[in-house]
Parts: C-alpha cells; structure tokens; sequence
C-alpha cells in the first residue's frame, strides 16, 4: 500500500465508523464503543506511520492525492501532509482514540448516535488539515458544525440550545464572509492569469492589489479569529465549552480551535501578505490582548471547566504572536504551542470529565482535599498543570518560549529601526506567563489541598486502569515533546521557512538556523 493511500484511508476510516454506527445494534453499546476504539487506533497508527515516514528535507507536498472533481470551475481533491499540518494531523488522529475511551462510562444516551457524531467531526477535521484545495477545504471547515452542533445540543447540559445557537452564529457568520471572499480571491486569479484554479499553491501567486488583498483579507481573518478565538470575539467558547460533554470540550480544546491558528498560517497570511504585514501590529495587539485578558478572566472563574476554557484564550495568544512576528523560531513556537494546547487542554477537560462524573459539580467552591482521597488522580492533575503553565521539560514550555522568543527578535529589530510599539507589546505578553501561573497554580490549590469538601466523598474512588491509560498517554506526550522537540521541528522548519518567504517578503526577518537556535 502506497503512502499517498494511507493518507486517503487515515482520512475515510471515520466515514467507515460513520457506517457501522449505523449498521450496529443499539442493544449492544459496549459493542460499539469497543469497536469505534478500535477503527480510531487503527487511524492514529495509520497516522503514524505516515509521520515517520514524512522527510523533513522535502520542502514540497508530501503523500499527495490529486484527482480532477469540477475541471470546469478548477477544484480538485487535492489532499497531501506538509509541514503546515503534519504534526495536526498527528495530534488529531492521537486524540481520537482517547475521546472515544473517554466516554465510555459518560455517555449512555443514543450511543451509536454519538460515537457517529465523534466519527463525523473526526473525518472534518482531518479533512480541513489535509486539503491543499480551497473549495476543499471550506467543505470540510463548515462540516465541522454539523456534528459539534448535535454534541452539544443532544449530550450537552442544561443550557445547551443556548450554547449551540451561539455557537452556530458566530462560526456561521465568519464563513459567510470567508466564502465571499474565496470567490473573489479565485476570479481575481482567473482574471489575471486565465487559469481557474482552487488549489493553495496557485492561489498565494494570485499577486492581488493591496487594497484588495486588505479587504479579503478581513474577510479570511474573521472567520480564522471566531474559531482561535481572539479577543473580543471569543464570547460563545465558554458556553461551549460549559454546556458540551467532556468529549466535545476534549475536541473543541484539542483540536478544533486549532483550525483558527492554522487558518492563519495556511492561508490568511500567506495569500494575502501585503495586507498581513500592514496588519502586524494590530495582530500582535490582539493576540497580547488575548493572553491578558483570558489569563485574567479565568483568575476570576468559579467553574472548573470555565477556568480551563478562558485559559484557552491565553494560551492560544502565544499562538498569534509567534505567527505574526513572522520569524522562524516564533512560527515553529507558534506550531509547538498548537500542538503543546491541544494536549494540555484535552487531558485537563478529561479530568474536569472524570471528577464531575464522580461529584457531579464544576462549582470550584465545592471541592477541596481531593489529593486525600485522589492521590493517583492529583499527581496526573499537578502534571498537567504544570505542563499548562509552561515548567520547563514540558511541551507547554517549548511552545510559549519559542513563540516569545520569535516575537522578541522581531520587535527588537523594530526598535533598532525606530518602532519600539512592538517591543512594548511582547513586554506585556510576557505577563501572560506569570498570571498563567497564578490562575493554574490558585485553581489546584483551591480543588486538590485543603479541608475535604468534594461532594459524596465517602464514596469517591480514584481514577480506574482505562482512565489511567487516557491520561498516561496525554503525559507521555507532553513530556515527548518537551524533552525531544528538535525531531518534530525538524518536520516544520521548512514549512515555517517558507511561510516566512511568503508572508515576509523584503522585510523577512533574517533568523538563526534553527539548529543553532534549538541549542
């Protein structure tokens, strides 16, 4: 079997788990949790094979499908891993097995159903990542709403309509704007080449106008910040986060606010690079934005699942910055941060998951003393808390030094020729990692010490083997990519380079070899 058909069957598997959701019995349900654990092992596997196998030295894409699906309108299935998507799709296709083990006990209502559901937004997400077509792409980036909307409003709790409908809008409206502006970006092309053409190597030589390319741009940006979300449009991600199951938080936080980041690095800088470096400055104030504000909003948080998903925000902050400083260390931060969240933030939303099906409450004030009657279940927590706030030996760390560093050699080149704006701003980012630490540190102060306030906690026991497994994987993880993060930025560093050909252009900032600056 050839690389180029693994990809398309790590892709297509869920739509087979999709099928036999719907061909299983719904008196049987373990039968079907057993089974679409297996499907989602045998994608990661799949998935990771194919990461091994990806050359860090070929800059082009790699394990590519190209067949013609509308000639006449020139849209192609066109799918391929680079640099760009290479370690999302990992995490993705590595979170899948871990969502379905983690509703094992959770979800007892429309089983087959719900496992159909985390089988669709699988195959979404994995399809916004792997498209190099544009038409593709946008396919697969509105499906995603489909199944996180019926999570939520089926699983979810007591206010999910609410959380849903708000949901819904938001991301709806933002992918209205994006689609006009697709059109536009595609005609323009034909206009000035003949050639029609959806592909993302054809569109970034589109060569648009800078007033055109400010106004697409806008329009690219909307959509991309919705779904990060930055500051002020980040609203309907704590009720989202609030009213969903654990397995929809797990997603949300894992992976699908990564479609924001990488929307960004993909496609809203690189097509429009002209309106991206006149717009620097006010993406970086945003992103600081951000890290302040949701670092300081989850300070202030009684609820355990509001606390992590304001941390989001912050965390997804250093993402921005290290994109748009638009230098080689800070875009490979910015990839490392994605990847690094992702993992905190599902193993965090699992356990918030395994203590509310044991107390059943988020209220904060409820808990206390949980180390007392949860020791295997507090070390993992400390763990991961740690990790969220960046201790070195932890992916946490990589990413947001990488992102601050990058952001710190731009700024300081813009201050030596006379702009110092820049600098103010990666000065007050890195206030972020002090309130990080405060609001993470006061959280597991507040729910693991102290007296014993956990509701029935006579009969609270600790974490099971399953839960364990869960939580030991995300571990693993966090510390593999602290410990060991020159191999899979060895697998970024050219894509990271040629974002900042495209994006940067003349005013590229010359950066350090990456192998002399991972020393």
């Amino acid at each position: 079997m050839s690389d180029a058909l693994i990809l398309n069957v790590v892709l297509w598997l869920p739509v087979a788990g999709i099928v036999y959701t719907a061909a299983a019995d719904e008196r049987r349900p373990d039968a079907v949790r057993g089974w679409s654990f297996a499907l989602m092992l045998v994608q990661f596997a799949l998935t990771a094979w194919l990461y091994l196998r990806y050359d860090a030295a070929d800059p082009g894409l790699q394990f590519a499908t190209r067949l013609p699906w509308i000639p006449d309108w020139g849209v192609a299935y066109l799918i391929g891993l680079d640099g760009y998507n290479v370690l999302l799709v990992l995490l993705t296709a590595f979170l899948g097995p871990l969502v379905v083990a983690g509703s094992w006990t959770a979800i007892t209502k429309d089983v087959r159903l719900f496992h159909a559901m985390v089988f669709l937004i699988q195959f979404a997400m994995l399809g916004t990542f792997v498209a190099q077509d544009l038409f593709l792409f946008y396919l697969f980036w509105e499906l995603m709403l489909v199944p996180m909307f019926l999570m939520i409003g089926i699983w979810g709790g007591e206010r999910r309509i609410y959380a849903t409908i708000k949901f819904v809008l938001y991301t709806a409206f933002g992918s209205i704007l994006m689609l006009a502006a697709m059109i536009y970006l595609v005609w323009s092309l034909k206009t000035t080449t003949g050639v029609a053409s959806f592909a993302f190597a054809d569109l970034y030589g589109a060569g648009l106008k800078p007033a055109a390319q400010s106004w697409l741009f806008a329009a690219f940006a909307l959509s991309f910040a919705i779904k990060v979300p930055i500051v002020p449009l980040h609203t309907w991600l704590p009720d989202a986060h609030v009213e969903a199951p654990t397995a929809g938080s797990v997603i949300l936080a894992g992976v699908l606010l990564k479609m924001g980041t990488y929307g960004f690095m993909k496609l809203g800088f690189p097509l429009f690079p002209d309106a991206a470096r006149e717009a620097t400055v006010i993406v970086m104030l945003l992103g600081v934005i951000s890290i302040v504000y949701g670092a300081c909003l989850a300070l202030v948080q009684t609820d355990i699942k509001k606390i992590i998903a304001y941390s989001s925000i912050s965390h997804l902050g250093y993402a921005m910055l290290g994109l748009a400083s638009v230098d080689l260390i800070g875009i490979q931060g910015a990839v490392m941060q994605m990847v690094s969240h992702g993992l905190t933030a599902a193993g965090l939303f699992f356990m918030v998951g395994m203590i509310y099906e044991r107390c059943h409450s988020r209220n904060l004030a409820d808990y206390g003393g949980i180390a007392k009657l949860l020791p295997v279940y507090s070390v993992f927590f400390m763990v991961l808390t740690l990790a969220a706030i960046g201790l070195p030996t932890t992916s946490g760390f990589t990413g947001e030094f990488l992102a601050l560093l990058g952001t710190f050699r731009t700024a300081w080149q813009a201050h030596a020729a006379g702009n110092s704006t820049m600098l103010w701003l990666a000065g007050v980012a890195v206030t972020g990692v002090v309130l990080g630490a405060l609001y993470m540190l006061w959280f597991a102060q507040r729910f693991l010490f102290g007296a014993t306030r956990a509701p029935h906690a006579e009969h609270v026991r600790d974490l099971s083997a399953r839960e364990v497994g869960i939580l030991a994987a995300l571990v693993a993880a966090v510390f593999w990519l602290g410990l060991f993060p020159d191999e899979p930025m060895r697998k970024t560093e050219l894509a990271a380079r040629q974002y900042q050909q495209l994006v940067g252009g003349a005013r590229a900032v010359a950066a350090l070899p990456a192998t002399e600056a991972r020393r």
